[in-house]
């Protein structure tokens, strides 16, 4: 196929304008000026005419397909089968997709479920993004999100769990380095939940396997030990301390000089932190993401979709949140394509739009470098090569 864009986003910040990409299969033949892209596919290739912008598929790099963002999403899953549960999750993965969104990180689930789900999606037996998922996340006992099954005790009980989500084909690992506020009666955000050596073992599994390691830190001291222990990405990142914030910026030059990448996991609903934190916490926590990314610290785009008030259509509104901090629009679409592509391990396959890349496309009215909101505007979405519109069944 061949699709046409009165812009084409070539590299960061950079439009193609009058630009011209050619799809073959699932794979990106030739990027260029129309007319010479034309050439080059011939009279008998089908061509989709589209006058707005073309940009590479978004990636959510934070999401829980097995919760339904609702007001008790744990509640919801303890109740919920895993057959219904994994037709909801069918059902989410569609709403991303249709968002714009082509890839999504999938951070913890039950039951394997969101692997059974990225193996439908890769079959194409089911319309959604490709899934990259953590299988089931290591906990301790009753730690937080215990009840996903990833309890461990010891070195050998988390090395034995990492082998099993290895083998279910886990492309990503997951560590609940701290508490969080979705496990009632569990630790508290800022308590940190393992030993030192406990997270040298998760890692050092991992990363024999060339699989990396996020980490859901909170709390500062649990930040500190997620990047002593080689972690590849920081999950929240929000430098909770008992009595309040501790942000340490000899910890945020180690972050750097590791090469972590820190996934903020901002909601949709960014703007009612102040209802819930105060004006003054929800400031402060604020302004350390905007401390983080003029440090050089690299941000990734996510959402924490499926936890309370974070639906499957929100990294648009999201990324709404930087745009509030002041970073440009440019580096905020590469926090959502290109980075987080290359954070999930992906950087060679999607992201970009490039020859010999995979063909996830998002085709938007507007101009997103002028205006982010203008992500919105979803005309099409072409998912390895397929193509998904509103109003139309899929091709």
């Amino acid at each position: 196929m061949l699709i046409t864009g009165g812009r084409v986003l070539v590299d960061s910040g950079t439009y193609l304008e009058d630009g011209a990409i050619l799809i073959e299969g699932e794979s990106i033949a030739a990027v260029g000026p129309r007319n010479k892209i034309e050439e080059q596919a011939g009279a008998d290739v089908p061509r989709y005419e589209f006058g707005g912008t073309v940009l590479p598929g978004l990636i959510d790099a934070h999401v829980h397909l097995a919760f339904d963002g609702g007001a008790d999403p744990v509640a919801t899953l303890q109740d919920s089968t895993d057959d219904v549960l994994f037709e909801d999750m069918r059902r989410r993965a569609e709403q991303l997709l249709r968002s714009g969104v082509t890839t999504a990180r999938d951070l913890g689930d039950r039951g394997g479920l969101a692997l059974r789900l990225a193996s439908e999606i890769n079959d194409r037996r089911t319309v959604g993004p490709r899934i990259v998922s953590a299988g089931t996340p290591a906990t301790t006992l009753g730690g937080h999100c215990h009840f996903l099954g990833g309890e461990v005790s010891g070195e050998a009980e988390i090395r034995d769990l990492v082998r099993r989500n290895l083998a279910a084909g886990a492309g990503v690992i997951k560590a609940m380095v701290t508490g969080g506020g979705l496990t009632k009666d569990g630790p508290k955000s800022h308590q940190s939940q393992f030993s030192a050596e406990e997270l040298a073992a998760l890692v050092q599994e991992a990363h024999a396997a060339g699989v990396p390691v996020a980490a859901h830190a909170h709390g500062a001291d649990g930040i500190a030990a997620a990047v002593e222990a080689g972690v590849d990405t920081i999950e929240h990142c929000t430098w909770m301390s008992s009595d309040g914030l501790d942000f340490r910026p000899d910890v945020v030059q180690q972050i750097i000089a590791k090469g972590i990448t820190v996934c903020p996991a901002v909601s949709p609903h960014w703007q009612m932190l102040p209802r819930f934190f105060g004006e003054e916490r929800a400031a402060a926590m604020f302004d350390l993401v905007r401390q983080m990314a003029d440090s050089g610290v690299r941000l990734i785009a996510g959402t924490d979709a499926g936890v309370q008030r974070a639906g499957f259509d929100g990294l648009v509104p999201a990324l709404g949140f930087y745009s509030h901090l002041g970073l440009p629009n440019a580096s905020i679409i590469d926090m959502a394509t290109s980075r987080a592509a290359e954070a999930l391990g992906l950087g060679d396959v999607t992201g970009k739009l490039a020859p010999g890349f995979r063909a996830d496309l998002l085709l938007v009215d507007g101009d997103p470098l002028a205006d982010l909101s203008a992500l919105s505007g979803v005309r099409a979405v072409f998912a390895s090569g397929l193509r998904h519109e509103s109003t139309d069944a899929d091709q």
